[in-house]
């Protein structure tokens, strides 16, 4: 049974038409995942089918008694109070009669337990996550038939992601839901709708499926596409031949001709994809930070325990943890914006630092995108070339009209883009970027996946986007209930490692009596202090290596001029031969700054 159904519906603000003529069917008790490009309306639709839109023309037609609960992207302002008394505002005017006090009572109880919620918490005190979880509780007292969730993950830590992924699949509510996350819509959505250049195509399959379905459907699309361009140009060039083309048993074709110029001028062209370009910029030293014991915290508390980190350029290191723990303060850490309480930290050199902020806190909303992104200059400059910055703009899918707006009316999607734009507009050989993914579609987080894996600098991300995780970092700084641990891999590599760790410990505890003699004799061979010739030797490596850098550096230079390889083969090969002895002296000099370093400390 239709439970929504959207008949030829239409509406537009200014451009082209979100919806154009659109049509779609909602049973009951169906999980959509709602995709569509950054702006192609997908919000709109949402606040469509919970009513606070209205259609240009069309109907959207409700089966009777049909409740429906939108739980928005933003936590809307003007909301204050106990998260309990949040949650009560979402009952229905039924509910203040005293005969359904109890029930009443007994619903609310049963949803904070459902939520894992502290009831007396305040709601403007708690965390984004937190009020997300509080948002949904409102939404599900008013026992709702549809519920309509816009972006439901952002700001959730991975708990609370897996914790709501399970929450969701068991309820029998209609579901319909926008996300970025593609692990937690894998898991969840049973059907697809795309909202796309105007219409609303139901997939009518899973996520999986739909993509490989969305390959074939934009092939044979491009081909159709260019069959009927192929056809109008010769038509065009037919009716161009004069008086011919005029005659009376010529008119139908001419007709012919015009309705195909009209089909061709009411074709939307896709949005096409972001030109994503990273300058690196110049290579920073081989060190970027070296951690000893360094610990973390503001007055007497403590946030990052001792903690011995090293990172080397080129590594792309991923931080998972709870909301709260303390992934900003170890990334201030990091960069050296805090001193430790306790520990060493140590930068390296020539590090130029881009920084990607998740509340945005760098874009002005009283500015333009052009104005955000210029910083008072007409262009930038970007791999060694000069853009106007509204071309460079348009690069990230701004149209001109766009880039002159302010950006205060721009959807979360939108800033995102902006903020990227803004973020590589300047070379870094260092990123740090703390959740980047939120409100990204597909296409432009799959282009930034690609450009952030060829990336030959030095990435830090926060991120719960387990997809995410997968394809970019090569290792994982995970908080874990015992601390801060490094893994190997992405998000999948650590589930794998974690458990394999588990089952170890379980082990551990009967061999304690060997391995505590295994200890004993691990003791009588640890290396001894440092000697005054191996101190003299650690203070002048560092030097050493920088020596090195500028050498490789210089020859790298001279070996990507068009004309170096018009040399002698001796004079190549000699060449080649000394890059490759420097590079094995560099890794060799590293190792002895390790291991002399251990020794010292």
């Amino acid at each position: 049974m239709a439970q929504i159904t959207i008949l030829n519906g239409t509406l537009r603000f200014r451009g082209p038409p979100l919806l154009d003529e659109a049509t779609l069917r909602i049973e009951t008790g169906d999980k959509i995942g709602l995709l569509g490009r950054n702006g192609a309306g997908k919000t709109t639709l949402l606040r469509l089918l919970a009513g606070l839109e209205r259609l240009e023309s069309g109907a959207v037609e409700l089966a009777p008694g049909t409740r429906i609960a939108l739980v928005p992207q933003d936590v809307p302002e003007g909301i204050s109070g106990t998260l309990e008394q949040v949650i009560a505002q979402g009952f229905p005017p039924e509910f203040e009669s005293p005969e359904l006090h109890w029930k009443k009572e007994q619903m609310l109880q049963r949803t904070i337990d459902q939520l894992q919620l502290d009831a007396p918490l305040d709601f403007l005190k708690s965390s984004t996550g937190i009020r997300r979880r509080a948002l949904i509780g409102r939404a599900l007292v008013s026992a709702p038939d549809v519920l309509l969730l816009d972006e439901p993950t952002n700001h959730l830590d991975i708990d609370s992601i897996l914790w709501l992924e399970g929450f969701l699949a068991s309820l029998s509510s209609t579901l319909l839901f926008v996300t970025h996350d593609r692990s937690f819509l894998t898991k969840l959505a049973k059907r697809i709708v795309e909202v796309d250049r105007g219409k609303l195509l139901d997939w009518s399959c899973d996520y999986e499926t739909f993509l490989k379905r969305k390959e074939q459907a934009l092939l044979a699309q491009e081909k159709q596409d260019a069959l009927f361009d192929k056809r109008l140009a010769q038509e065009e060039v037919w009716i161009r031949t004069g008086i011919k083309a005029r005659r009376t048993r010529n008119e139908g074709r001419v007709r012919r001709l015009e309705e195909m110029r009209r089909v061709r001028a009411g074709r939307q062209s896709s949005a096409g994809t972001m030109k994503l370009a990273i300058d690196s910029g110049e290579r920073s030293g081989v060190l970027v930070c070296d951690m000893q014991k360094a610990s973390f915290g503001y007055a007497d508390r403590m946030i990052i325990p001792p903690l011995d980190l090293t990172i080397l350029r080129g590594d792309k290191i991923g931080i998972l943890g709870r909301n709260g723990v303390g992934k900003s303060t170890l990334l201030k850490g990091i960069l050296g914006a805090i001193n430790p309480t306790q520990g060493t930290v140590r930068m390296g050199t020539k590090l130029e630092i881009a920084y990607f902020d998740q509340t945005r806190a760098v874009l002005d909303m009283t500015k333009t995108a052009e104005e955000n992104v210029g910083v008072g200059r007409t262009s930038v400059t970007v791999g060694g070339r000069t853009k106007h910055v509204i071309g460079y703009l348009q690069e990230f899918l701004f149209t001109p009209e766009e880039a002159r707006s302010r950006i205060d009316k721009f959807s979360g999607g939108q800033r995102n883009r902006l903020l990227l734009a803004k973020l590589f507009a300047q070379p870094a050989n260092l990123l740090v970027l703390d959740e980047p993914t939120n409100d990204l579609d597909a296409e432009s987080l799959e282009l930034l996946e690609e450009k952030l894996v060829d990336y030959d600098g030095t990435l830090l991300v926060v991120s719960h986007d387990r997809t995410f995780l997968n394809h970019v970092v090569t290792s994982m700084l995970v908080f874990e209930e015992t601390g801060i641990k490094e893994y190997v891999g992405g998000y999948d590599d650590w589930l794998r490692q974690r458990g394999d760790a588990n089952k170890a410990a379980k082990n551990t505890a009967k061999s304690e009596m060997s391995s505590q003699k295994s200890s004993n004799e691990v003791a009588s061979i640890v290396p001894k202090k440092l000697s005054f010739k191996e101190k003299q030797e650690l203070e002048a490596l560092p030097g050493k290596m920088e020596n090195i850098e500028a050498e490789l550096a210089t020859l790298h230079q001279r070996m990507s001029e068009p004309e170096y390889f018009k040399s002698p083969p001796a004079e190549l090969s000699k060449d080649q031969k000394r890059m490759q002895d420097l590079e094995q002296a560099l890794e060799q000099a590293y190792a002895r700054y390790e291991d002399l370093e251990l020794r010292a400390s």
